[in-house]
């Protein structure tokens, strides 16, 4: 399962891989920031559409492993509230050398963000409230 409702565990993940020949781990955890577009954050809530957005992280993955030469690669997003600092997504990507698996981990967190049906619900302290648009483009975000 690539989508969760529950805290992510970065240790549940990393306790699940188990190659030998993997010099390289690398790991993103993204997390909630207390300050977005100049408001101080609440909380947020993530939506997804399940079905498709399993469908097409799984298929990001793939493409990670055949393209990057990776021997795996995890991404897990919650979905629901989360709170300040807690984790939204978990991209782990492990390899022969840290190279590609720094690559691949920015290439699936890209596409991830970009692509896949997840809509962020920013809740401000100031009691407004806003949807967040997927990312046009490729930013330090």
């Amino acid at each position: 399962m690539h989508l969760q409702n529950s805290p992510l565990d970065l240790n549940l993940v990393l306790s699940e891989i188990h190659e030998p020949e993997a010099g390289a781990m690398v790991v993103f955890m993204g997390r909630t920031r207390i300050h977005n577009h100049g408001k101080e954050v609440s909380y947020l809530e993530y939506e997804a559409y399940p079905p498709m957005a399993e469908k097409m992280i799984t298929e990001i993955l793939e493409t990670a492993i055949r393209e990057y030469g990776l021997c795996s690669a995890y991404c897990i997003h919650r979905l629901g509230r989360v709170n300040l600092k807690e984790v939204s997504i978990l991209v782990v990507t492990v390899s022969g050398h840290r190279g590609e698996g720094y690559e691949a981990n920015r290439y699936i967190l890209d596409r991830v963000k970009h692509e896949v049906p997840i809509w962020k619900h920013e809740f401000y302290t100031d009691g407004t409230e806003t949807w967040v648009e997927n990312c046009k483009h490729h930013s330090n975000d």
